[in-house]
């Protein structure tokens, strides 16, 4: 049977932990009242014993209680936003217990604590779900409004053609209809009418509406380049026609609504409307575990002490504030109402699956394929390395065709699906320290890929891989020449595309699709706005250099078609070729720089500028390395030690302090942060030393060491997969302090913008 304390440590809200009941703490009281009185009763009589249990039981058989004991007194609040306070006082029995009255005071101030959060945060949702059914009746109006126009355009329209028809009226006559010659348009014009405004009342992103004697402005945030590109085109739009409508005169006024910014602040109405019934979840989850936690420990108290303090204490507990208002129930069922009638159209079952989604089964299929795959992928490797030491392909040749042709492909797979690993360990580490990982990433619940799905990935593919590389070399031994044989790795790097882009709904679409949304967010990062996955992606990306050079050869040389004539330095005597490899080095770089400098265009925040100069100067060192193995110069070498050596110790002081959070000198744990997730300190400085080692192999840049006879390309895939090993440590404490940074704010739901804000003309 599962312990209550993991049982509780595995069910709360992780951003709310410290408000939770410090049930561990509690124990630990307990466990020193436990320890007094054991020593107290170390020589008890049996006659004493016999007595006083004979004692606690009546005439008439039934268990007599002791009451009085404890009495709880209750401290009227002295504002409204400061909830009762209780506090225990210990009466006779007590009165000498000093530990039992430490016990009570941390109960107390548990209490305390309890029932203050859950105000605080029940006020917060409760004003969010006011302002959210104003916004619902807003959005309501507006598409009854645009019903209604459609619906006299229609008639309009039909009423124009028929006087066409019998009074011959040319086009410019026709033109010159007026809108608002029924008075239902008149009407309508009146209570809903778009007005041109001065530029203070107009922005990119929104425009006013008058609606019901109020200025509301329609804000939707311009996250992508077609909103940002369709608010301009809408606001040229808008000139034209009120510079028509003034032409036609005062009466000729029509009301003009964009369907598609509409629909977007329906969009986001909707996913508001979930993050507040996600966040009052949440709140009763926090109800229930405290009070469960209650009972607990107040049963551990009467079975330690031998007294009956269960249904004293426990009544005040279930008169308490957090336990005794109902208002998120209400507020949930309200919800709930809302969402059914306004978005799915009275299908509750399909409401549900937006406010409760259900979590993906994990099958145990998957776990068998795993250890199946990882089998088959040990045997080839181990058959591929067998059959390449008896060839002799990775040792130094005159004319190393394999190692120059088939080698990037292994090699670009080997870095792919390494990073991949690692990514499913640190979804293993997160979800084992309970980093609620999906909440900053914004991840569906029922689509993100589970540690097991991404070593499913790894292991089938890296099978798949070496599998071919073993075919592949294996027909080299038997006598066929590369001509023959060289385009099954480029058939093999085209499958992997291609199923990267199937449009079909298998091998996890879903996450495929989000994939590369990602990545074309992050090549055009300026013009999109930057979330955390997009950033923490493109720092993945500056890790993957040597494999995005390898991609780029291995396109070139197929693209070329270089690979029938076994031509291999086709490309790289290409001018173009060695412009892009420029390019490929410092463009991860480059859009990372590029982010940074949106988010400090959205937020405004100086810090971001001083994290743009940390890749401005990675992408300087990679430039100086690229520049060097062309021309080995000791001009260039010395650019390479300068740069490179500004640039680690510029990334070592970021991640130390900024990305991680440590190396605080105040910090109740030396060098560290106060806060931390692990429990044996060791490892935050041994991963800090080990990161130090891992930043500086650039080194090798400058030293030129190899492995004996072993051609120098194994050597760069042994640093490159060093440095992705540096990022895959790093981005377990990278999410850390970012789980810590909301933990520390208890933000534990997306807080989504609304639409339509009130505006005073006068702005």
């Amino acid at each position: 049977m599962v312990k209550f304390s993991k049982q509780f440590e595995g069910q709360l809200v992780p951003e709310w932990k410290e408000a939770f009941v410090d049930y561990w703490q509690l124990k630990k009281d307990l466990k020193v009242i436990q320890l007094l009185n054991s020593s107290n009763n170390t020589t008890p009589t049996n006659h004493h014993s016999i007595f006083s249990s004979l004692r606690k039981f009546s005439v008439f058989g039934h268990q007599h209680r002791e009451h009085g004991a404890i009495q709880v007194h209750r401290k009227l609040a002295s504002s409204a936003s400061t909830g009762d306070m209780y506090e225990t006082e210990l009466l006779e029995q007590f009165a000498d217990n000093d530990s039992a009255k430490e016990f009570f005071a941390c109960l107390d101030n548990q209490l305390n604590k309890v029932n203050q959060f859950f105000k605080t945060k029940e006020k917060e949702f409760l004003e969010r779900g006011e302002s959210l059914k104003k916004q619902m009746e807003i959005l309501t109006e507006l598409k009854t409004a645009m019903k209604q126009q459609k619906e006299e355009d229609s008639v309009k329209g039909k009423t124009e053609q028929e006087e066409l028809q019998e009074n011959s009226i040319d086009d410019l006559e026709k033109n010159e209809v007026p809108f608002t010659d029924s008075p239902r348009s008149d009407e309508l014009g009146k209570s809903m009418r778009m007005k041109r405004e001065d530029s203070k009342l107009r922005t990119l992103s929104g425009r006013v509406v008058s609606f019901q004697g109020k200025n509301l402005r329609i804000n939707i945030p311009l996250t992508t380049p077609s909103r940002t590109f369709s608010a301009i085109s809408y606001l040229v739009w808008e000139d034209l026609l009120n510079q028509s409508s003034r032409k036609s005169g005062p009466e000729g006024s029509k009301l003009h609504i964009n369907k598609t910014k509409l629909h977007h602040a329906e969009k986001m109405i909707r996913g508001a409307f979930v993050e507040l019934y996600k966040g009052l979840g949440y709140l009763k989850i926090y109800r229930n575990l405290n009070m469960l936690a209650f009972i607990k420990i107040l049963k551990k108290f009467d079975k330690v002490t031998g007294k009956i303090i269960l249904p004293i204490y426990l009544k005040v507990v279930e008169s308490s504030y957090f336990n005794s208002s109902d208002k998120v129930i209400k507020l949930a069922d309200e919800v709930e109402e809302l969402f059914v009638k306004n978005f799915t159209v009275d299908d509750r079952r399909k409401a549900m699956k937006y406010l409760r989604p259900r979590q993906r089964k994990e099958s145990h299929a998957v776990t068998f394929f795993i250890g199946l795959f990882t089998g088959c992928f040990v045997a080839l490797f181990a058959g591929y390395v067998i059959m390449a030491h008896i060839t002799g392909f990775y040792r130094r040749q005159p004319n190393p065709v394999y190692m120059e042709t088939v080698y990037p492909v292994l090699s670009m797979f080997s870095l792919l699906f390494l990073h991949f690993f690692l990514y499913g360990c640190n979804i293993f580490a997160w979800r084992k320290t309970r980093i609620n990982y999906s909440f900053i990433f914004e991840l569906a619940s029922t689509k993100e890929l589970k540690y097991r799905d991404i070593f499913l990935i790894c292991t089938a593919s890296m099978s798949a891989v070496v599998g071919v590389m073993f075919l592949h070399m294996l027909l080299l031994t038997k006598g066929y020449s590369y001509a023959q044989v060289q385009a099954i790795p480029g058939l093999l790097t085209l499958v992997f595309l291609l199923l990267l882009v199937c449009p079909f709904n298998i091998i996890y679409r879903s996450s495929r699709y989000r994939f590369l949304c990602v990545i074309r967010n992050i090549i055009l990062s300026p013009l999109y706005k930057v979330v955390m996955l997009d950033f923490f992606m493109a720092d993945q990306l500056c890790s993957q250099v040597p494999m995005l050079r390898n991609l780029e050869y291995v396109a070139c040389y197929y693209i070329t078609g270089s690979y029938k004539t076994q031509d291999y330095g086709y490309c790289i005597r290409g001018k173009h070729y060695r412009d892009l490899a420029y390019a490929v080095s410092f463009l991860p770089y480059y859009w990372r720089a590029m982010q940074c400098a949106r988010r400090w265009f959205d937020e405004g925040q100086t810090s971001h500028l001083v994290n743009l100069g940390k890749y401005v100067s990675a992408m300087l060192a990679a430039g100086a390395k690229v520049a060097y193995e062309k021309e080995r110069s000791v001009g260039w070498l010395c650019l390479v030690v300068v740069m490179s050596t500004a640039a680690t110790v510029y990334q070592l002081y970021w991640d130390f302090v900024k990305d991680w959070g440590l190396l605080q000198m105040n910090s109740k744990n030396p060098w560290l942060r106060n806060e931390l997730m692990l429990r044996r300190k060791i490892i935050y400085y041994f991963s800090m030393g080990l990161n130090l080692i891992l930043r500086l192999a650039w080194l090798q840049t400058v030293l030129h060491s190899s492995f004996e006879h072993v051609d120098y390309r194994v050597t760069g895939l042994f640093l490159a997969a060093l440095e992705v090993t540096r990022r895959g440590l790093w981005n377990f404490f990278r999410l850390e302090n970012e789980h810590l940074n909301n933990a520390g704010k208890f933000r534990a739901v997306k807080i989504v913008p609304l639409p339509f804000h009130e505006v005073d003309e006068e702005d």
